[in-house]
This record gives C-alpha cells, sequence and structure tokens, in this order.
C-alpha cells in the first residue's frame, strides 16, 4: 500500500529506463541473480518468463532487476539472452533501487499498479522448496485480480530464495 519508490536503470541493451516511463500501467519487479538456485529453478520451470509473456497483451509491464554487486552489466545481458527473455532486464549492481524496494532475496516480487502504489511484496508463490502440488502463484493471482478489476486480495509474503548479494 505504499508508493513505489522512483528509479531509472539501465537495461541490458544499454538503455535507460525508469519507473515513470510505466505511469498508468501494472509493473511488475522481479529481483534477480542468475547464479541462485532458486532463481535457476524458476527459469528451468520458465515460470517467470511465462508470466511475462502471457500478461504483457494486457499491457502489464514486467521488469528483471540485478542488484547482484558482482554480477556486471556482460554477464547480465548474456543470461538474459541465453533465457530468450523480451522484457527489459535491468542493472543495479550499486543496489541502490533494491535498498529503497528492500528487496531481500532472489527472486523478491513485487507488484505496482497503474497508480504507482505497491499492492504485491514477497514471494513469487507458496513453494519454496520447488516440491508441492499444487502450487499458489502469488504474483499471478494478483495480476488476474488486477486484470479483473478486483482488489489484491494477498499483499504480501514472506520471500524466499538466496539473499540478494548487496555490494
Amino acid at each position: 500500500g505504499t508508493k513505489a519508490p522512483a528509479f531509472t536503470l539501465t537495461d541490458t541493451a544499454g538503455k535507460s529506463v525508469s519507473l515513470s516511463d510505466y505511469a498508468g500501467k501494472t509493473v511488475v519487479l522481479e529481483w534477480t541473480n542468475p547464479e541462485c538456485p532458486f532463481v535457476k529453478r524458476h527459469y528451468k520451470a520458465g515460470t517467470m518468463k511465462r508470466l511475462s509473456e502471457k500478461y504483457a497483451p494486457q499491457g502489464i509491464v514486467w521488469l528483471t532487476v540485478n542488484s547482484t554487486h558482482f554480477f556486471d552489466s556482460a554477464k547480465l545481458a548474456s543470461w538474459a539472452k541465453t533465457e530468450g527473455l523480451t522484457h527489459p532486464v535491468l542493472d543495479d549492481t550499486k543496489g541502490d533501487v533494491g535498498k529503497a524496494y528492500g528487496a531481500k532475496t532472489t527472486p523478491h516480487m513485487f507488484v505496482i499498479d497503474a497508480t504507482g502504489t505497491i499492492v504485491y511484496n514477497g514471494a513469487i508463490d507458496d513453494d519454496p522448496s520447488g516440491e508441492s502440488t499444487p502450487v499458489v502463484n502469488y504474483v499471478e493471482q494478483a495480476l488476474s485480480e488486477i486484470a479483473a478489476g478486483k482488489a489484491v486480495s494477498k499483499a504480501g509474503t514472506k520471500p524466499y530464495g538466496c539473499s540478494v548479494k548487496y555490494g
């Protein structure tokens, strides 16, 4: 329920990307570390890519943010290409944006509504071990509720994964 902190970062193509570029749209922020086993599991399963592609036609923006201090932009660009990501992947190796959001883990997810308010903050799903069935995907639940014009029913959960490797 708080206003999303403004930011400007550079994407893997060298383009400047600001949260304000997406004013009036729903935005998903995904904190990542390509070397984290939890991130690897979700990318192997296609979780993030599937969701970003599913909601893109509805105008929902997906931004992947890397605050890992030792994972430089060249490595990040290579990873994004290998994963076939078509949405912006942002370099936050200084960690300023991650700290402003309070990103603690990779993955750590935030959903920002069209008014610029954080309406979800937490884990991608309810399955930290990768062994549960069925799995509740909290981000998908929030995006579906927003698309249906409903309030987000679960505004926060405890994120799981690797700690963000701030410098």
